[in-house]
């Protein structure tokens, strides 16, 4: 007797892959560490626009990891076969991006996308506890509110916009990301070479 489509479903088991839990967990840990530690040390230690420019930095880094994280599920293979075949180093990195587009896209947009979403809201509230001191508690509440909006409405607005960026231009946003990884990994070699021919 055959297993009706019910039952073949409930005999399919799907197993969390824990390397990958384990390794996103791992690296959530230390990518949220170090961007509170270096961006507390410079909100603590730096003047109000120093302050500001940071926050923005934060905000922009969850905004391009977003784009990267929607242009790696939206990209075609195929302008990537052509660049393996004329020999173009970064075509091998833009490939392995979109065979673990999944992945990909989990890592920018879940990890660093959520790791800056929630830094950004504590250092939009650390500025505004040093810009409102002196104020009246009452305008320093608005003062507040105003900032959590305003960070809350250009991230979302930031991804928004992004995603449709994203959308249209895949697959330069993939060449351009495997060029800055391709130059990352090949750059201890590069420099091994400079100082051997120096």
């Amino acid at each position: 007797m055959k297993r009706s489509d019910g039952n073949k479903r409930k005999a399919l088991k799907i197993r969390p892959d824990w390397h990958w839990i384990t390794s996103i967990f791992a690296a959530t840990i230390g990518i949220s560490a170090s961007m509170s530690f270096f961006s507390n040390e410079l909100l603590s230690g730096g003047t109000l626009a120093l302050s500001f420019f940071v926050l923005f930095v934060i905000v922009l880094i969850g905004i391009v990891f977003d784009i990267i994280g929607v242009s790696v599920t939206a990209a075609d293979e195929k302008p990537f076969h052509s660049m393996a075949a004329k020999k173009m180093p970064e075509a091998k990195e833009a490939l392995r991006l979109l065979r673990n587009a999944e992945r990909v896209s989990s890592f920018c947009n879940d990890v660093v996308g959520d790791i800056c979403g929630v830094i950004s809201g504590s250092a939009s509230a650390v500025i505004a506890a040093r810009a409102i001191v002196g104020m009246e508690p009452v305008l320093g509440r608005v003062v507040q509110l105003l900032m959590s909006a305003v960070v809350a409405a250009i991230t979302v607005g930031g991804k928004a916009f992004g995603k449709s960026i994203a959308m249209n231009n895949s697959t330069v946003i993939i060449h351009a990301s495997a060029k800055v990884i391709y130059a990352v990994k090949s750059l201890p070699a590069r420099l091994f070479r400079a100082h051997r021919a120096g």
